[in-house]
């Protein structure tokens, strides 16, 4: 199989180290468990994940698409991204009934919401299923995929997997949307994206 970078770029940022804890909504993108307990995620099943991400991604206004990233080790990469993809970033602690109460001065209406770890960005999460937007995650095995209508199965822990996967999928949400032809065009280095 041809991932979208080669499979030591993955590794070397641990997209596919998960947690100790796992979550039976998540057995289906486990590879296996290793020996000092951590369960070890399938990366072709996150690659083909990432590629059908970015697709539904590109399929929309990105000025509707609101990433949410509360954890501090994802704000670059989410800052970053929605720079070169025209999405909406929301980062930092997200306000309640942000996309619920017409009433707040800083009410939004999103087409889809993205977010870096629905445990964490949890509110978001619920608000979007309230108002019947799909939802979009980077889920690691710990993740309960109630709400989640697509799952990026990743570690969603590590700075390094979430620059990248962020960096990855900026590059292909770009391709889709005509921006760049072919890979060699995307100039932004990963580095870009880490905080």
């Amino acid at each position: 199989m041809n991932f979208l970078v080669p499979q030591e770029k993955y590794l070397e940022a641990g997209v596919h180290i998960g947690t100790k804890t796992k979550n039976g909504s998540m057995r289906q993108f486990i590879f296996k468990a290793r020996e000092d307990g951590l369960h070890v995620l399938d990366l072709k099943k996150m690659d083909e994940r990432l590629r059908a991400a970015a697709k539904f991604l590109s399929s929309l206004d990105s000025d509707r698409i609101y990433v949410v990233g509360a954890k501090d080790n994802a704000k670059k990469a989410v800052t970053r991204f929605c720079e070169l993809t025209g999405c909406k970033s929301l980062v930092g602690r997200f306000t309640p009934g942000r996309f619920t109460n017409p009433a707040r001065e800083d009410f939004v209406e999103p087409k889809m919401v993205f977010v870096i770890d629905p445990a964490v960005d949890k509110q978001a999460v619920n608000e979007a299923f309230e108002i019947n937007v799909p939802v979009v995650a980077l889920c690691d095995t710990n993740n309960n995929l109630r709400k989640i209508d697509v799952c990026i199965p990743t570690n969603n822990k590590g700075r390094k997997a979430i620059a990248l996967l962020m960096w990855l999928l900026a590059r292909e949400v770009q391709k889709h949307q005509g921006k760049i032809v072919a890979d060699e065009e995307y100039a932004v280095e990963q580095s870009d994206f880490e905080a």
